[in-house]
């Protein structure tokens, strides 16, 4: 079923984090309000942040630890998927995530400049205390994965939580032209949805949790070897190891193998039935029709080994 699939796929929709970059950012910039230290907003946030497994929370409490601060254990914690992280520490509510998260939680929050990295923002009591910028690398065969998916005429997007700077940056690196940022996971698996109405056969990729609703709504969902239990647990595939190329290799192979089986059945049909036809108005004799159906299938079978191995 999903070698068919995979085989008449026409559009790709990737997740950022983990998918085209290998998911490990670090901490490249801090940049505190007026009234507190790097290290503390450092701090801070790495305490709110230690409970969650997102990419972004990760490498806080990573530069945290490699500072030697002293994070605090949050005594209370909650997490909204694609927005940030609800903490109280040392008797104080601390809010981190993205712009929006901030303003539902009615932060005031001042001009930020443009980033092409991801960025995280801190809150106190209610108040803005500084913005941490994180960084991350783009994949080592990302880019020609893509261009061999383009060349097969596949239509690529990217859907990604982080900020349009963010997203256009890395699309922009490895040659993806329509970027959808800023998205929740609701709304990632709304567009492959919405595709999928418009008569798209969609195969979506991501590693985390909030790809996990759009990986279970495609029509093949495909975890990145190093993603998630609940990415592997909604997907369809699962990549061994995390390298993209090897995911354009089995769509060009799935056509392939579509392609033989559709010409061996195909052959079969229009042999047998000119076989058929020629033997009742006479024209060859029943032994010389087993000859030549014996002869179609051996070479039916013969075009079938082109799938062997080289």
């Amino acid at each position: 079923v999903y070698l068919e699939l995979l085989a008449k796929i026409d559009t790709v929709l990737l997740d950022k984090t983990g998918t085209l970059t290998y998911g490990k950012p670090h901490v490249a910039l801090i940049d505190p309000v007026d009234g507190y230290e790097a290290d503390e907003l450092l701090r801070i946030a790495a305490a709110a942040e230690r409970n969650s497994e997102h990419p972004l929370a990760l490498a806080v409490v990573t530069a945290a630890q490699e500072k030697q601060l002293v994070i605090g254990e949050p005594s209370s914690f909650s997490y909204t998927p694609g927005k940030g992280v609800h903490a109280t520490v040392d008797g104080h509510t601390i809010a981190v995530g993205n712009a929006a998260f901030l303003e539902e939680a009615s932060v005031s929050l001042p001009a930020l400049s443009n980033s092409a990295g991801a960025r995280v923002l801190v809150a106190r009591e209610g108040r803005f205390i500084g913005a941490i910028h994180i960084a991350d690398q783009v994949r080592d065969g990302a880019s020609e994965a893509i261009r061999e998916l383009q060349e097969m005429g596949l239509q690529i997007e990217l859907l990604t939580g982080d900020t349009g700077a963010s997203a256009n940056a890395i699309a922009e690196s490895i040659g993806i032209r329509q970027v959808f940022s800023g998205l929740l996971p609701e709304q990632k698996s709304a567009r492959v949805d919405e595709l999928i109405h418009l008569g798209r056969t969609v195969a979506m990729i991501g590693d985390g949790i909030n790809d996990a609703p759009a990986l279970s709504h495609a029509h093949v969902g495909v975890a990145m070897g190093s993603g998630t239990e609940i990415a592997h647990a909604s997907a369809n595939v699962l990549l061994i190891g995390n390298d993209l190329r090897k995911f354009a290799a089995t769509v060009r192979t799935a056509r392939w193998c579509r392609a033989v089986i559709l010409q061996n059945f195909y052959g079969t049909l229009v042999v047998d039935a000119l076989g058929i036809a020629l033997a009742a108005i006479g024209v060859i004799n029943p032994l010389l029709a087993a000859f030549i159906h014996v002869s179609s299938e051996l070479m039916f079978i013969l075009n079938s080994t082109r799938l062997l191995p080289r």
